[in-house]
């Protein structure tokens, strides 16, 4: 069989198939025979139906469309083959089947063309030595002592104040409603009743509570405000609002003792000491692993630029019904009726939204799995089984495909690998947190 290749765009080959006269003839022969076998025609046993007869109740039209169905496939197959390619997905025909059906006549030669998605030549050069800058994220005894602290927080006792006004960090009941500086309409869902609240920064619009600072119990005062230009209800982002409250109680927090019995009740340590150096580790792990995926980050936005190669969309739709099933999962599991989002309407707005992201994935994935093919990066044995084994407890319970879990453990401890490989070889620079990116500021709304 003749098979001229032709290589196309979006990682698409085109094969020009060449069928002998012989191969039409017999695929000819077996079809109308497997047609004469299986066909019921009225006056005939199945099975014995005359060749003619069957021609002329099915049609010639008919026929050739079932051989030529046969024909194609079987020789899209063999082409695969002969040429040692690995097709994603099923052939596209790209000679128009009514023309073959006109043109095609049994023990004559024959030729059609059929397109492929084929798996990306990746085409990826100068990775080695990649010039890096990531944020170094330090470890910070204060976020032990933090954490202690809201430790103690959530275990305070609130006791009631009275004999003095109420102060930032005390926990108030409130009643208040706001209205609009301008025209003195009241705010729809700012208002509310015996609404307790600590006194802290950030819990609400800026201003207010501080303004409550200062006041007695049963004392009413307007406090003049305004909602920040990046408020979350765009209807009263930067107007300015004034707020009638009441403060009806007052509590200040007890805080339990930092001491041993206190570690054993919120831990499972015996000592403040222990839970202390607990905590140190914990967050001195935290602080390396965040500082090895930025660097892990900058490693794969630059291979991104440095990789040139096209995705056949076979795969990239792919990968992006993978992304929107794990939305899906994901919202359901928040409790979401994703049945209510998901719709005729909404779903390719989604894919799309979607695409950029699957296109980064797929990128990434076959820029390291070249690497690592390139460089001969592997995992130990003892390696995998332990990551396998420690992975197998955290999903204790659940029924696991133990190959499909190998695989995908192995895939991603020679990713790390792999990263890591490219981490020790390049010109990294380390720079300090915040330096690179800029987390959005957020404010908490009032909600009744």
């Amino acid at each position: 069989m003749k098979v001229t290749q032709e290589r196309l765009e979006h990682s698409q080959i085109a094969l020009e198939i060449e069928i002998s006269a012989e191969t039409s003839q017999n695929t000819y022969n077996t079809v109308v025979q497997n047609l004469a076998r299986s066909s019921n025609i009225p006056g005939f046993r199945k099975g014995k139906v005359p060749r003619q007869i069957l021609l002329q109740r099915l049609g010639t039209q008919r026929i050739k469309a079932a051989v030529l169905e046969e024909l194609i496939q079987n020789s899209v197959d063999e082409a695969l083959k002969q040429e040692s390619l690995t097709a994603l997905g099923n052939y596209q025909l790209r000679t128009e089947f009514e023309k073959l059906i006109e043109s095609y006549e049994p023990g004559q030669p024959m030729t059609f063309s059929a397109s492929f998605d084929v798996p990306p030549q990746v085409a990826i050069e100068n990775y080695a030595g990649l010039n890096l800058k990531a944020e170094e994220i330090i470890y910070k005894p204060e976020e032990v002592d933090n954490l202690i602290e809201e430790y103690r927080n959530k275990k305070a006792i609130l006791v009631p104040v009275e004999n003095r006004p109420a102060q930032m960090g005390d926990v108030v009941v409130i009643d208040y409603d706001g209205r609009f500086a301008e025209g003195g309409e009241l705010i729809e869902g700012a208002s509310a009743t015996d609404f307790q609240i600590e006194m802290a920064a950030g819990k609400l619009i800026d201003g207010l509570l501080e303004g409550v600072a200062g006041m007695n119990i049963e004392e009413t005062r307007e406090i003049s405000v305004s909602f920040p230009e990046d408020y979350g209800n765009t209807d009263l982002a930067g107007k300015a609002a004034v707020f009638t409250i009441t403060l009806r109680d007052i509590k200040e927090k007890e805080l339990p003792e930092l001491d041993d019995d206190f570690a054993a009740e919120v831990s499972e340590y015996k000592t403040v000491a222990e839970l202390r150096e607990s905590l140190e580790k914990q967050y001195q792990e935290k602080a390396t692993n965040s500082t090895r995926n930025n660097i892990h980050e900058a490693i794969i936005n630059e291979l991104v630029k440095l990789g040139n190669f096209d995705l056949p969309d076979s795969m990239v739709q792919k990968e992006v019904d993978t992304l929107l099933t794990q939305s899906a999962m994901q919202m359901q599991n928040m409790g979401i009726d994703i049945k209510r989002l998901l719709n005729a309407e909404t779903i390719p707005v989604m894919r799309e939204r979607t695409k950029p992201e699957a296109i980064n994935n797929l990128k990434t994935s076959l820029i390291l799995e070249e690497i690592a093919k390139r460089e001969s990066v592997e995992i130990s044995p003892e390696k995998l089984q332990e990551k396998i084994k420690e992975v197998q407890e955290q999903l204790a319970g659940q029924n696991v495909d133990p190959n499909r879990l190998k695989e995908f453990v192995e895939s991603d401890l020679i990713r790390e690998a792999t990263l890591d490989w490219l981490k020790d070889r390049a010109n990294l620079e380390l720079v300090p947190e915040g330096s690179l990116k800029q987390e959005p500021e957020t404010t908490e709304t009032i909600d009744n």
